[in-house]
């Protein structure tokens, strides 16, 4: 695995079910909420900050997922891509990375075209049975609960990050 995770310049991630736990809850005006995991959030700087970017794809479109999009940093962002793949190739082409430099954690079938063809695929632990079945690695902990946070520290390992990391918070 960590082979595969020393080239990763790029991390793709699904978000209901990925970033958050896949609930959405509107209130009574209609305006949509969804809870993200703030370790997940420091896994995305921490990967940024080493010089990883990290990019969106999503089925559903969301002015809550632009906001949290913004708040981290993301500018790689499509929403209402229910052509995963379409997407995927846009971003290779305007990052020019190739497949083997890009991780993609995603956990329901719409995700399954492009967990085939990235140099390194992740599903949260709940993901789905067929997702988990064709991906690289499943996380221990369910979307929105750290699982995206496990796949950054386990990138930030494979590239010699850690060991400053570890410095740097005194751990």
């Amino acid at each position: 695995m960590y082979e595969k995770l020393k080239n990763i310049r790029l991390m793709l991630l699904d978000v209901d079910g990925v970033m958050t736990d896949g609930g959405i809850i509107y209130d009574a005006s209609g305006l949509e909420t969804k809870r993200f995991n703030v370790k997940d959030g420091h896994g995305i700087k921490m990967l940024q900050r080493y010089g990883v970017e990290v990019g969106i794809i999503t089925g559903r479109t969301s002015i809550v997922v632009d906001n949290r999009a913004r708040e981290l940093g993301i500018s790689l962002v499509y929403q209402g891509a229910l052509k995963k793949l379409v997407s995927y190739e846009d971003i290779k082409l305007k990052t020019g990375l190739e497949d083997y430099q890009i991780a993609y954690m995603g956990d329901d079938v719409i995700d399954v075209p492009v967990l085939r063809r990235v140099g390194f695929s992740a599903a949260p632990l709940d993901g789905l049975c067929e997702v988990r079945a064709v991906v690289d690695y499943v996380a221990s902990c369910n979307g929105g609960c750290g699982a995206v946070r496990e796949v950054c520290d386990h990138i930030l390992k494979a590239r010699g990050a850690w060991a400053e990391i570890a410095e740097r918070y005194e751990l």
